[in-house]
């Protein structure tokens, strides 16, 4: 069936690019997973703040390893673009930031973020949502991006607004976590947003 609109981002973007490292907020760098990060992705995900928000947890290194494999895997076909936020001259893991379901048709994709507890409270993963946001704007050439978060993950809120999300509603009994299914607050950025 013939499309009456032109597609947003050409289909070989991820394909034929390299996948960049975007410099982050006080010297951080956001770059592609190493296989080297299994085991700090390990001890992130069992942190009882990142288990409490996501519905999945890592209990092996072989667990971790397959999980950075497939985020790996999604730039090449364009369905996802994930990066890990590391102190750039320790190359410390700090959080991770991400391009996620990525719509080359329509130009969009979902935001996805977490930090671990010693990266936290200094507006870090704000600055990099808002590096990695601008990067997708200007370089892939995505026209929106948006991201949920539990109405009662404060913290995320402010990731959110603080990036230049804007809140556009909530989501009733939207995502089940642990504890129960969860009301979702949507935010969106857009590329004209500056």
């Amino acid at each position: 069936m013939p499309k009456l609109v032109q597609q947003v981002v050409a289909s070989d973007f991820f394909p034929t690019t390299a996948q960049p490292v975007i410099d982050g907020p006080g010297g951080s760098i956001l770059r592609p997973w190493e296989s080297d990060d299994a085991a700090a992705v390990a001890a992130a995900y069992d942190d009882p703040a990142i288990q409490q928000w996501h519905s999945r947890r890592i209990d092996t290194l072989e667990e971790s390893r397959a999980v950075i494999e497939r985020w790996r895997s999604e730039w090449p076909n364009g369905s996802g673009a994930q990066w890990a936020l590391a102190d750039g001259d320790a190359g410390t893991l700090l959080g991770r930031v991400a391009l996620r379901r990525i719509d080359l048709q329509d130009g969009n994709a979902e935001v996805a973020y977490w930090m671990v507890p010693a990266a936290r409270g200094r507006g870090l993963c704000a600055s990099a949502v808002d590096a990695m946001s601008r990067w997708a704007f200007d370089h892939a050439g995505l026209h929106r991006l948006h991201l949920e978060h539990s109405v009662a993950n404060h913290a995320s809120c402010r990731t959110a607004e603080k990036a230049g999300f804007v809140a556009e509603g909530t989501h009733r009994l939207s995502v089940p976590h642990a504890d129960g299914w969860h009301d979702m607050h949507f935010h969106g950025r857009v590329s004209t947003d500056r």
